[in-house]
């Protein structure tokens, strides 16, 4: 018996635009947690055509792209779809980016996202292993046309993440490798596939089987894999390198698809500088990708695992390569995440919302890093330019903003930073920001002297109750001066009771 969807199960639907083709990805959740398919489609239409050599998306370019965008927006709209699109290197590198995405919002109505190449390997690698059991260790490959993604797993959740700028479609048009290539030509490929593969990756324990996501891949392990196999050692890739590299333009478009003929011995070589790199002795082209990772992200934040430790573990490592003080952040965070859960009735926020907060708490002071005078501000650059795997450009914006409103001028409408704000939005930096304001208070000593607090709603106003080993005579001057924006933005009076 066929399952059926959730009865409010939005269809959801996941727009890839790659440096080769445009993907359209809709689904509809099931019970299970798997996705039925309601509609696919690729067009090959070639974003990346000339960006790696010039640097910019033609016109042509850019209005084959947008032809095809209204289309797959036009769809979007008829089902009435949650969407997610993401440009990966092509729009990455493009000086006209910018342009392209404002096309694509005003054209198409679709909110392009470039993502950056660690995301675009998280995602990917929560496409390729959705399902897996836990605790089992896997390895994802992913040869764009312009990048290179792997990501390391245990169960379905990625745990170490790597982009090279090194892809098919950019190596053959670097050594203009879509026609002949000569034994020297073939030689000059490897080494310079080599390093910057092992420029990009450091040295570690690795599966010793990946599994390859990509067409390129996919063509190359097909070509490689003895017959009856489905999968190719490193030693059949390294002889199917130097097979497809004997062979003429012609040859090779008689035996692949036009569109991977002329990048085929690129990929080939990428993915034998990456096992050799790895120590990988097999790998498995599989279907799945970076378009089914963008389905399970939207599932995932639609059923309120948006906050999943992934974010987290990024915001901590962020933290600690600016030399944080990481006991009075880790501090801060516990104290604001349990004022957002036990204020859930009083500030109304959904549950997405409160890996902002996490991630803001932990991070509030990073821009000490750079100047403790203004570092509010200097935190809200460091985390707006930040690589957070798991965050939209638009969410990493909003946590920035979140953490720059931890002190001085209080998040108020008509603060500057806060104009370019939805509505929705403007609430969600006002609330949590407060709320990291009054967890930020409790541990203005940074010395930790409060060892719990609990919130509760109570004669028209929220008591804190707050347990404490030592005197926190700053900590309580340091929350009166918040109690007055406390009231401004939540409407109820804000106390603490102290027991020792």
């Amino acid at each position: 018996m066929a399952k059926k969807p959730l009865p409010s199960a939005p269809v959801l639907a996941a727009v890839d635009v790659g440096t080769s083709a445009v993907r359209l990805e809709m689904a509809r959740p099931l019970p299970d947690g798997a996705l039925e398919l309601v509609h696919s489609e690729r067009d090959p239409v070639r974003p990346g055509e000339g960006v790696f050599r010039t640097g910019t998306i033609t016109r042509d370019v850019a209005d084959r792209l947008l032809s095809t965008l209204r289309r797959y927006g036009a769809l979007c709209r008829r089902h009435h779809a949650v969407v997610r699109a993401v440009a990966t290197s092509a729009v990455r590198e493009a000086q006209n980016r910018d342009e392209i995405i404002r096309r694509a919002r005003v054209e198409a109505g679709l909110d392009l996202e470039v993502v950056s190449g660690r995301e675009e390997a998280r995602l990917i690698c929560l496409g390729v292993l959705r399902g897996k059991p836990k605790g089992t260790r896997s390895l994802c490959i992913d040869i764009g046309g312009g990048s290179t993604e792997i990501a390391a797993a245990v169960g379905d959740e990625p745990q170490a993440l790597h982009s090279i700028t090194l892809g098919a479609v950019r190596l053959a048009a670097l050594f203009h490798a879509d026609g002949e290539v000569t034994s020297r030509k073939l030689r000059l490929m490897r080494g310079y596939a080599e390093e910057a593969v092992n420029e990009a990756l450091a040295g570690g324990r690795y599966p010793k089987t990946a599994l390859g996501s990509s067409g390129t891949i996919k063509s190359v392990v097909t070509f490689a894999a003895a017959e009856g196999t489905a999968h190719a050692t490193r030693r059949q890739i390294t002889k199917a390198v130097e097979k497809l590299a004997r062979m003429s333009p012609a040859e090779r478009r008689e035996n692949f698809d036009p569109s991977r003929a002329d990048i085929v011995v690129a990929g080939a070589v990428i993915l034998e500088a990456v096992a050799r790199r790895l120590g990988i002795d097999a790998i498995t082209a599989v279907e799945r990708g970076l378009r089914d990772g963008v389905l399970v992200d939207l599932m995932r934040r639609a059923r309120g695992r948006s906050g999943d430790a992934s974010l987290a573990d990024a915001a901590l490592s962020m933290g600690r390569r600016f030399y944080f003080d990481e006991p009075h952040g880790d501090q801060v965070k516990r104290i604001a995440l349990t004022l957002f859960d036990d204020l859930a009735q009083l500030h109304r926020l959904p549950a997405s919302a409160r890996p902002y907060l996490e991630a803001a708490a932990l991070l509030h002071d990073i821009g000490n890093a750079v100047s403790y005078g203004k570092h509010h501000r200097h935190t809200y650059y460091l985390i707006q330019n930040a690589d957070l795997p798991g965050l939209a450009d638009r969410e990493r914006e909003l946590v920035a903003l979140v953490a720059r409103f931890h002190r001085r001028r209080p998040p108020d409408p008509s603060h500057e930073m806060m104009q370019g704000l939805s509505p929705s939005e403007a609430r969600v930096v006002r609330k949590l920001s407060t709320l990291l304001r009054v967890a930020d208070s409790l541990d203005r000593s940074h010395h930790q002297p409060v060892r719990s607090v609990r919130a509760h709603v109570k004669d028209g106003g929220v008591e804190l109750a707050i347990r404490a080993g030592v005197p926190v005579d700053l900590e309580l001057w340091d929350l009166e001066q918040e109690t007055p924006l406390f009231r401004r933005v939540f409407g109820k009076k804000l106390a603490a009771a102290v027991r020792r």
